[in-house]
């Protein structure tokens, strides 16, 4: 399923690879989530989910709960499924620490006491474009994932 058919109030989960995927395991990983979300259920009832990959980069979840909420089992699940697609690639998608950023036409990322660093000394500013994974729903990643720095969390790394 096409994310886009779900409602705008459907719940994101956004993971960050610390690297990109080459353009076969992008294939491989969509495959992967197809098949996942086909089975994703919650206390036995089919969850209206979606799966995609962005930018070569970001894995991200989707599931409309306005019929069955993502319950704690399946969430486990869920992250289950995320680890085991970082095993099989050997990637990091758990790093709460590392930003990734618009540098020119390329998505980059770097520990957050790097970008600190890169902010204080005007290697990047507060119109650097920045991945905010903390959406929740799918209205919340259309409008406000891809952001300036000042208009995210990250505003608080700014010296």
């Amino acid at each position: 399923m096409n994310y886009k058919n779900l409602p705008k109030d459907s719940r994101v989960w956004v993971y960050q690879s610390n690297r990109e995927f080459t353009d076969k395991e992008v294939e491989e990983i969509t495959q992967k989530g197809e098949a996942f979300v086909e089975d994703w259920a919650a206390h036995g009832e089919d969850l209206s989910a979606a799966l995609s990959v962005f930018y070569n980069r970001f894995i991200v979840l989707f599931a409309d709960e306005s019929k069955v909420i993502a319950s704690g089992c399946s969430i486990d699940t869920s992250i289950n499924f995320i680890k085991s697609i970082g095993n099989d690639y050997q990637i990091e998608l758990f790093d709460r620490l590392n930003i990734a950023y618009r540098n020119k036409d390329k998505i980059a990322s770097m520990k957050i006491e790097d970008f600190q660093e890169a902010l204080s000394n005007g290697e990047l500013g507060e119109d650097t474009l920045v991945f905010n994974n903390l959406v929740e729903t799918i209205y919340d990643f259309e409008t406000a994932w891809e952001v300036p720095v000042k208009e995210s969390w990250h505003a608080q790394l700014l010296a």
